[in-house]
């Protein structure tokens, strides 16, 4: 029987008693070497499972001398290189910790398995943002009880980030949740900052603190947010929160075209504006104006239309002079202001239920009538100015007064005009007491002549 040619045996065993010489052991022995290295892949692994690899290994270094399995002529043992590994030096590797069934229900490698050494990288531990969207969707994950892939948390992700943005959506303002908000009203435009998720009501307080001196309280309003999508302003939408940087305006509801100059005794007031005993003497067709002052104020006591009066520094210039009656006014105000839009002249008009036109005469024409017509329109309110009732010092001023606030939108009349719309009809029950009133013209009061 052939004996088989093992490694650890020795030289001098090899030389035994009844043993064959050297020569003859190393050709036996070269009978049993594996086949040509070249006809086995150098970096071939075992296959899991095997018990031992196929070709036989020398676990001798090289340094221990001449190897029998090279035919002992005294060529040293080949040690495997260091840089490439090869089946006499590379350790089998050890089995995945975490590895995942085969079949239907394994989960893609790609994208972050669980297993450590999946793709050659070691996941990293997740952060606490995935660890709350984990904890979302209930944890767990693919087949095995394998942790869930980056495009399986996606969807948790959004879902967690969405419970937990505060409601309009939007990401809260840094800092204590302050926004800068842009507030416009009529040409005027200035910065502020509300709250984080503040909505309509919260927009309307700031426009007050902002603009409160100019607001109408009485008049109706729309607050409008500018859209970068159409660039301009749209309606403020329904629920809307302030979740970041934006411009908005408060603008007032327009009066309807079909309504404008049409006077109705409902919704008159009559403004009667420093008609005084010292401005006899100074105010050009003084006279006139009085007379045709005192026609007005007996169609409003008919009618039934408020009358407002205002005396600009009584103690210096003089109460309201005798031929104006004031039976029936509704107030009758000291001044010093200019304009007659005092805050107990706002207080009375809105003591008047649907008031929406003022019909305005008085002195002067240049200075407390213009303002007053000019503050009036800002509220909304259309303004009616009685040009044969309205005169100044200097009949330029005059003239070019009535000019400028024809241009405004502010409607300039006469006396006449003004009953007689206000009766509207030969069949109301007033016709024949305002028609003695206007029987006789009313004076021209230097209206036709040349300034």
């Amino acid at each position: 029987m052939t004996k088989t040619c093992g490694c650890t045996a020795s030289s001098s065993h090899l030389r035994g008693s009844g043993e064959p010489s050297m020569e003859q052991a190393g050709r036996s022995a070269a009978t049993c070497l594996p086949a040509p290295r070249r006809a086995a892949p150098r970096h071939r692994l075992p296959r899991v499972g095997e018990g031992s690899p196929r070709e036989p290994t020398c676990p001798r270094p090289a340094a221990t001398g001449p190897c029998p399995l090279r035919g002992g002529e005294g060529r040293p043992h080949r040690a495997a290189p260091q840089s490439r590994p090869t089946a006499h030096s590379r350790p089998a590797p050890a089995p995945r910790r975490h590895a995942l069934p085969r079949g239907p229900g394994r989960a893609p490698r790609r994208g972050g398995g669980a297993a450590a050494g999946i793709g050659g990288r070691r996941r990293r531990p997740p952060g606490r943002g995935e660890e709350a969207a984990a904890a979302a969707g209930g944890g767990g994950g693919g087949g095995g009880g394998a942790g869930r892939s980056e495009l399986a948390r996606l969807p948790l992700k959004m879902a967690a980030a969405e419970a937990a943005a505060p409601p309009g959506g939007g990401c809260p303002a840094a800092g204590g949740g302050s926004v800068p908000v842009l507030f416009c009203f009529s040409v005027f435009a200035r910065p502020s900052t509300v709250p984080h998720g503040a909505g309509y009501e919260l927009l309307i307080q700031k426009f007050l603190s902002l603009y409160g001196d100019q607001i109408d309280m009485h008049r109706k309003f729309v607050v409008q947010l500018f859209a970068e999508e159409w660039s301009q302003y749209i309606d403020l939408p329904k629920g809307f929160l302030v979740s970041e940087r934006c411009k908005v305006r408060l603008v007032p509801l327009q009066i309807q075209m079909t309504t404008l100059g049409n006077l109705t005794p409902s919704s008159t007031v009559f403004f009667c504006c420093d008609m005084q005993e010292r401005f006899r003497p100074a105010i050009k067709y003084f006279g006139d104006i009085i007379s045709v002052g005192q026609r007005l104020l007996q169609g409003a006591r008919l009618l039934g239309i408020p009358v407002i009066v205002t005396e600009q520094y009584p103690k210096g210039l003089g109460s309201t002079v005798q031929e104006i009656d004031l039976t029936g006014a509704k107030l009758v105000l000291p001044k010093t202001k200019f304009s007659m839009v005092l805050p107990e002249v706002e207080a009375a008009l809105a003591d008047i239920p649907g008031v929406r036109s003022v019909v305005l005469f008085g002195v002067e024409t240049h200075v407390c009538i213009q303002q007053t017509a000019l503050e009036l329109i800002g509220r909304g309110l259309e303004v009616h100015i009685v040009a044969d009732a309205t005169s100044s010092r200097s009949m330029m001023d005059r003239m070019f007064a009535l000019e400028r606030l024809a241009r405004t939108g502010i409607i300039v009349t006469t006396s006449e005009a003004i009953l007689l719309q206000l009766v509207a009809d030969k069949e109301h029950p007033k016709f024949k007491e305002i028609q003695n009133l206007i029987k006789a013209s009313a004076p021209e009061s230097g209206l036709l002549s040349k300034v």
